[in-house]
């Protein structure tokens, strides 16, 4: 038998880009560049490319807990990112494997809308997230529209921004990633961080890039899986964040264009830690 040492393992439980540039596909690259073995569980199939979404198909639930048990039974998950749940039955079936099995970490992507505009969130679904899924979170990484659907209430500015966050702890969530790259502006980007455990100072981390005049695809999936990621690989999990925005902004700095559109998709492996 083989005795060289495992590699560390990170799964998503995600939806499907046919594109290529986010989703499940954007995980997966985000962990090989990390040189994180990358398992998956598909959640919801997606016909999309660059200029938007056109079909989604949700899976049997079923089947979904199958994938979620096989990877269980023959890896050490040190580190699960959760992306597109698109409704209250999978996002059940998703807490009660994680219930199950208590994965050290837990990245929360509450996705709901795409790049595109394209609903990815029943509307039915959205107490389920909050109710089921982010107290179970190490983390949760939420956009600025995906915080405002959360707390129901608008976010306009970084003060605003600081409210959320603790709106979003009194609901349930133990650390929060908050990004800020929908605020307008000129300006730096700027990203939050925040815990909410006992043993925590009260201190935001404020994590700000230079905005780059772009518009890309795949950014929040690749963010949450370079937080999963570095905590796979031994990380604090504030500096798993910063380390994370940082990729995130170098892979962007590197992007392409593969399709007709101009969005950009990330360069996931020009953007690879070489510690």
């Amino acid at each position: 038998m083989n005795s060289a040492p495992r590699p560390a393992c990170a799964l998503t439980i995600a939806g499907s880009d046919s594109g290529g540039g986010a989703g499940i596909q954007a995980d997966l690259k985000t962990f090989a560049a990390h040189r994180v073995h990358g398992l998956s569980a598909i959640a919801a199939l997606t016909a999309q490319h660059t200029r938007g979404v056109t079909a989604v198909h949700v899976p049997d639930v079923g089947f979904l807990r199958a994938q979620i048990d096989a990877c269980f039974d023959d890896f050490a998950i040190a580190a699960v990112k959760l992306g597109m749940l698109a409704n209250a039955a999978v996002i059940a079936a998703v807490a009660d494997a994680l219930a199950h099995y208590r994965p050290s970490h837990i990245v929360l992507d509450p996705v709901m809308v795409s790049t595109s505009g394209a609903r990815l969130l029943e509307a039915s679904a959205l107490d389920a997230l909050r109710t089921r899924l982010m107290p179970l979170a190490t983390l949760v990484t939420p956009n600025l529209p995906e915080a405002e659907l959360l707390l129901g209430q608008p976010i306009a500015d970084v003060d605003a921004m600081h409210v959320a966050i603790s709106r979003l702890h009194e609901l349930g969530a133990r650390s929060v990633l908050l990004k800020g790259g929908h605020l307008p502006g000129t300006g730096d980007v700027v990203d939050l961080f925040s815990h909410s455990d006992a043993d925590a100072d009260g201190t935001v981390r404020v994590i700000a890039h230079p905005r780059l005049q772009l518009e890309a695809h795949g950014t929040g999936c690749t963010l949450a899986s370079a937080v999963a990621a570095n905590l796979c690989l031994g990380r604090e999990l504030a500096d798993s964040c910063t380390a994370a925005a940082d990729y995130v902004h170098a892979a962007l700095v590197r992007g392409y264009r593969p399709g007709n559109s101009d969005i950009l998709v990330l360069d996931h492996f020009g953007a690879a830690p070489h510690e």
